[in-house]
């Protein structure tokens, strides 16, 4: 582990204090802990400390051991030790942290570096020209599926390619950090595969019979009709997020039984004459009575990815169907929330991640209302 000395004396404030409300919070933390062990917030408050002001200054330091009653060296020993803690004047727009372990450096990390290294200085932990951007290579941040990442603040930056991290260090200069949407930075969820789902794509229709056979000695009436269910040579082919890139995924002659399978047990009639839409698709149609009610796309849209679960794509498939405001989210009732998971093939993500309680919070008063309700700022 390198040496990790305080900044120079020439760059040290004088003295320190908490804002009043940060003040109040720190009192508030000391008395967590039990009597006798109030040095215990030591590393939470040398962290407020670092957020009000940016960086671990001297001052701060000898400030939090004066008012947890440990010598100087003590909380010197903290700062210095835990990589977390800046001990040097950064960015006070953006700390980019670029991962460097083998995942990210294997998927690029070298390329983002180069990136830091033009657009905001040649060497780490050095200010650019205005004092608003710096840099510095980390151990791993742990998001190693979506490398190559970055973290600025308390926000990771994941997928990222080094035309993607030029425009992101752009919009932090321009003061328009909050605007950067954190995670990955390419059509993924979260950490799912990147081109959607390769596994489990079909919709297999069990009947009673093949329930019955899986657990027998319950007394359900058997059926004559089959279970439908991907045949082992299509399942071995390669697999896209959706049947219509990938044609192979489904014959014609395959999909047109499924479908008209499924639609027998829904009792709906099914039109032979028309190409019968691949199972795998699995998406109810656009003319059912429970697709939520649509509206034109208006001047300015609600950013529906602050629903946690609703990502970029997510978001772009909404507004196709006419969904473009949390009103509008807020106001589905079961059979339609059913109906959207659905479309999006979600497998009961909307229940599971509660977008209506969250659409409502956030179409009655935005991100303060949110944090009011769920104790936590959207995504």
């Amino acid at each position: 582990m390198s040496v990790r000395r305080l900044a120079e004396d020439t760059v040290q404030p004088a003295s320190f204090a908490f804002n009043k409300e940060n003040a109040a919070w720190a009192k508030a933390t000391i008395k967590k802990y039990p009597k006798g062990r109030e040095q215990s917030a030591v590393i939470p408050l040398l962290m407020r400390a670092q957020e009000q002001d940016g960086w671990v200054t001297k001052a701060a330091i000898e400030s939090v051991a004066d008012m947890l009653g440990m010598p100087y060296i003590r909380v010197l020993e903290v700062a210095t030790f835990y990589t977390q803690f800046q001990l040097k004047p950064v960015g006070t727009r953006a700390h980019v942290q670029v991962c460097g372990t083998t995942p990210c450096m294997l998927r690029g990390a070298e390329d983002l570096i180069k990136v830091c290294k033009s657009k905001i200085a040649s060497e780490p932990f050095t200010l650019n020209e205005s004092g608003t951007l710096s840099w510095e290579e980390v151990e791993c941040q742990g998001a190693c599926v979506n490398a190559p990442m970055v973290m600025i603040f308390k926000d990771t930056f994941e997928d990222l390619t080094p035309e993607r991290l030029e425009q992101i260090i752009d919009e932090f200069e321009a003061g328009k950090g909050t605007e950067v949407t954190p995670g990955p930075q390419i059509d993924r969820v979260y950490s799912a595969p990147v081109g959607g789902p390769t596994t489990l794509l079909t919709l297999d229709v069990v009947t009673e019979n093949s329930a019955a056979q899986a657990n027998p000695g319950r007394g359900k009436k058997a059926s004559s009709e089959p279970a439908v269910s991907i045949p082992p040579a299509n399942a071995a082919r390669p697999k896209t997020a959706s049947a219509v890139t990938n044609p192979t995924l489904k014959t014609p002659v395959t999909a047109r039984k499924e479908a008209a399978a499924i639609a027998k047990i829904e009792g709906e009639t099914v039109d032979k004459s028309k190409p019968a839409r691949p199972a795998v698709e699995g998406r109810p149609s656009l003319e059912d009575k429970n697709r939520p009610a649509s509206i034109e796309k208006p001047a300015t849209a609600d950013d529906l990815k602050l629903i946690s679960g609703v990502g970029p794509k997510i978001e772009g498939t909404l507004n196709e169907i006419g969904i473009y405001s949390f009103a509008q989210v807020a106001s589905w009732k079961e059979a339609e929330r059913e109906w959207v998971d659905g479309y999006l093939n979600l497998k009961g993500r909307i229940e599971r991640d509660d977008w209506v309680k969250q659409a409502k919070a956030l179409a009655k008063g935005g991100e303060a209302e949110y944090i009011k309700v769920f104790g936590k700022k959207p995504r």
